[in-house]
């Protein structure tokens, strides 16, 4: 017998639950009325003894910190052919396009490519280069890599993109790595005109290609020596002012149709209007070359809505049967252009 035990008297009418021991034979009982009651332990049997009581279990913590991480997952790359040459491009968007006067700025970089791009963004200051973005950015993607106001501008007067490119889990051919140089003109970003339609973004972009199919793109620079050696050089003999013309087989007549480089000022002008200049450039090109057999033509037009390009298609149904229509090369002009052959 022990403490807690459950017992029945065997003398008398009546049990209860061991409250105390008092040496060997003798018990205290605490009946069903909470009376204790002295008993000898031999006038009493144990009916239900006391449960076991179990040692505590060990207290378990529990971490509210960083969940456990899981495994990453795979990048799955739907690759190209064209994507086996780099091609990446620096991008500036406004945030708020309506409020350009006090909108902030964000900055993207661009990878259209099959390979993934471990990455540098940094801007020069007077006291050296500044690093403002690092990372990696997978294949046929676009990464945020900064935010910036207008107060900021004049400290990105002049960037570098630094970068190597590779793939992951399978062999590829090798990349050098690229670091390139760019002067940005901060006057831009008070132009809406300077944000354009372009073939990575809905939204109208300040685009600068860094690197165009494996080859980086070189900005054309004028020193204030080469400004000055061609104000005294001596004048060239002037070619004749009537000359055979030479015709390349290959060459291919360009004309860029958005309304910003066929107009210096754009003030007072509808959507409608806008239009109908640009319908009027393509008619005056097209009414010039339409002799020119064999003759290519490439219309600029951007991808937009595609409110020109339905325009242009309309009016080669009525006025230009003859001529050959095709999409432009992907690779040259992206979705935004349309090559004319002339038959």
């Amino acid at each position: 017998m022990k403490i807690g035990d459950k017992v029945r008297f065997l003398n008398s009418v009546g049990g209860g639950i061991i409250k105390e021991m008092r040496g060997k034979d003798i018990i205290v009982v605490e009946d069903e009325d909470g009376f204790d009651v002295p008993v000898l332990a031999r006038e009493c049997v144990v009916i239900e003894p006391v449960a076991n009581v179990e040692p505590p279990k060990p207290t378990v913590q529990v971490s509210y910190g960083e969940p456990p991480r899981k495994e990453a997952l795979k990048v799955v790359v739907e690759e190209t052919p064209e994507g086996e040459s780099i091609t990446a491009v620096l991008a500036f968007l406004p945030v708020e396009e309506k409020k350009l006067s006090s909108t902030s700025y964000e900055a993207y970089l661009v990878n259209d490519s099959n390979y993934f791009l471990s990455y540098s963004y940094l801007s020069q200051g007077e006291n050296g280069w500044l690093l403002r973005s690092q990372g990696e950015v997978e294949p046929n993607t676009k990464v945020f890599i900064d935010e910036f106001d207008k107060s900021s501008l004049n400290d990105l007067e002049k960037v570098c993109i630094q970068f190597v490119a590779y793939k992951k889990d399978k062999p590829f051919k090798f990349k050098d790595p690229y670091s390139v140089e760019l002067n940005i003109d901060t006057v831009k970003f008070y132009k809406l005109h300077s944000f354009r339609e372009n073939d990575y973004f809905d939204e109208n972009a300040l685009v600068y290609k860094l690197v165009q199919r494996g080859r980086v793109e070189r900005e054309f620079k004028v020193s204030p020596e080469e400004i000055k050696q061609a104000l005294f050089q001596k004048e060239e003999p002037r070619r004749p002012r009537i000359q055979t013309i030479k015709k390349k087989e290959t060459a291919v007549l360009e004309i860029d149709l958005h309304i910003e480089e066929l107009l210096d000022n754009l003030n007072g002008l509808s959507p409608a209007d806008m239009l109908k200049y640009q319908l009027d450039k393509f008619n005056e090109v097209m009414t010039e070359n339409l002799r020119d057999k064999g003759r290519k033509i490439v219309f600029i037009h951007g991808k937009g809505d595609g409110v020109l390009k339905k325009a242009i298609y309309e009016e080669l149904s009525k006025k230009y049967k003859s001529v050959y229509v095709q999409d432009a090369s992907f690779r040259e002009y992206g979705f935004g252009a349309t090559m004319i052959t002339i038959k």
